[in-house]
């Protein structure tokens, strides 16, 4: 019987890429395959609860499991599959509705129907294919997504290290602070009393590592006990320290002591996984399905522009994050440090993935004018180090929370939100007027929408302490408090004006956290 195309799975080379040629024959992948979820009508039935904000649509792992996690018999399908090619099941999780397989470059060519090839591209080298993936006619509806032939790098860290010297904080209460720690931030944004007793904050990570004696100087300097840090391996990557501030390790010891330093008390679970399309989703997953750890929070530093994910991985991935809905997790997901390009040439608008999912709470960032206890403004960031990410989704349909919002470009032309908008809140993010961190045994000043999203982490892992549940999928909710909010309407991200209301370069704005804390729907 005749193979069919994989829908959404096609991949050009990378640009500027070389191929060097067939990969090698005998070399061995793994590659994950994502399987459809059970119980379809319940699964659309159950989100559309969560989007009227109904906390009991929420589902123990146990309920999920048996009603949409992969089901036996599609496993089996999928085992069949494999057999017929050689390949081997290394690992299969039907409440993730994940199958990794694995084989040699011969099987996998011979079994998707791919020819891998080895590319060079100005970062370096890496395996891909041209085309697209191809599947049995009887595996066409089961499987939604192949990912891992394609080893690209997926996605970049969202961070911006300020440029200019550290700057001497004054202990005085009138003059403006020019960085800050995450305590500071948090008690400017007034966020509820608490420490996060009781919950744990994932954090995924693509690379680079934390030193223990880094943590340690941090949190003593701060008066603060050493939060609980594990780090979890997912798809054979694990806790590797570079050795340069500027590096991965940046992205991995912001995100660690911003979180920590707001919600001091919860665990701190390190999901490290490689860079790749795969590596991504299985770290969501694993997260959001973590048996032992049990995360509250989800916190993603790390993305990319639509137009660099393919549809298929977009896909797979908002549907894990449905799931991480369905289950209570709350995703925070940096908007990008690239304006309204996203960094991508040709002058064109890009919003970053997966900040622009509907059910990733995307978060944006401002530049902060503050005494060391007051507010004096806040504006879009933009400037020479970057700029706040924003705009609206090529991808994914405008949601029922966002209905009747608008967009309005720096020429001044207003327009009605058609498709999801990033991102839905903000917070401090210029390098500026940054925070100030420990890394790689180096006091610096870090900003980007990467602070943001472990600092609305932490807020919602504190909000979980107070009230006992788990806030889950809180943009239904945001979106009917616009009052919890500092609405910002100053600044530009480059295409996007700062205006009244939600835009597309701050979304709500940012927290007045004690006013966020007492909805009732969270």
């Amino acid at each position: 019987m005749a193979n069919i195309t994989l829908k959404g799975s096609e991949r050009d080379a990378l640009p500027n890429a070389l191929a060097l040629g067939p990969a090698a024959a005998d070399e061995r992948l793994e590659v994950t395959l994502i399987l459809r979820p059970g119980s379809p009508e319940l699964w659309r039935e159950r989100m559309a609860r969560l989007s009227r904000a109904d906390q009991t649509a929420h589902l123990t792992a146990e309920q999920f499991a048996q009603l949409h996690g992969a089901t036996d018999a599609d496993l089996r399908a999928v085992a069949a599959f494999a057999a017929t090619y050689g390949l081997v099941v290394v690992q299969r999780h039907p409440a993730r509705r994940t199958v990794v397989l694995s084989g040699a470059v011969a099987q996998m060519n011979a079994a998707f129907g791919v020819e891998l090839l080895r590319f060079e591209y100005p970062g370096g080298t890496y395996r891909g294919l041209l085309g697209a993936v191809q599947l049995p006619q009887e595996l066409h509806d089961i499987i939604v997504a192949v990912l891992g032939l394609d080893t690209r790098p997926q996605a970049r860290p969202h961070f911006r290290r300020c440029a200019g010297p550290k700057p001497r904080r004054s202990r005085a209460a009138t003059p403006p602070a020019r960085s800050f720690t995450a305590v500071q931030i948090a008690s400017l944004y007034q966020f509820p009393a608490g420490s996060g007793q009781g919950e744990c904050v994932a954090l995924l990570e693509l690379g680079g590592g934390y030193r223990p004696q880094d943590l340690q100087t941090y949190f003593g300097a701060l008066g603060l006990p050493l939060p609980d840090v594990t780090a979890v391996s997912v798809d054979h990557a694990v806790n590797a320290p570079i050795g340069d501030p500027n590096s991965a390790d940046g992205e991995v010891m912001l995100d660690i002591e911003v979180a920590g330093a707001v919600a001091p008390a919860a665990k701190i679970a390190v999901y490290f996984a490689p860079n790749t399309d795969a590596g991504f989703l299985n770290a969501v997953t694993t997260a959001v399905h973590d048996p032992v750890n049990q995360p509250a929070v989800l916190s993603i530093s790390w993305g990319g522009p639509e137009s660099s994910w393919t549809p298929q991985a977009m896909t797979a991935l908002d549907q894990a994050l449905q799931a991480a809905a369905m289950l209570g997790v709350t995703v925070c997901v940096a908007s990008g440090d690239s304006g309204s390009s996203d960094g991508v040439a040709g002058g064109a608008n890009h919003v970053d993935f997966p900040a622009s999912s509907p059910h990733a709470l995307g978060c944006g960032g401002t530049r902060l004018k503050a005494t060391v206890t007051t507010i004096l403004g806040e504006v879009a960031w933009h400037d020479a180090s970057g700029a706040t990410g924003g705009g609206v989704s090529a991808f994914f349909g405008l949601p029922p929370w966002q209905q009747g919002l608008d967009t309005t470009t720096v020429q001044g032309i207003v327009q009605p939100l058609g498709a999801r908008g990033v991102p839905d809140v903000a917070a401090d993010a210029d390098p500026q007027t940054g925070y100030e961190v420990v890394v790689d045994g180096v006091r610096t000043v870090f900003g980007g929408t990467s602070a943001v999203a472990p600092l609305w982490a932490g807020l919602i892992a504190r909000i979980n302490a107070l009230t006992g549940r788990r806030a889950g999928l809180v943009q239904p909710a945001l979106y009917a408090r616009e009052s919890a909010f500092r609405d910002i309407t100053r600044g530009n991200n480059g295409a996007y004006k700062a205006s009244a209301g939600w835009d597309a370069c701050t979304g709500l704005g940012s927290p007045v956290g004690a006013r966020i804390a007492p909805i009732p729907d969270l």
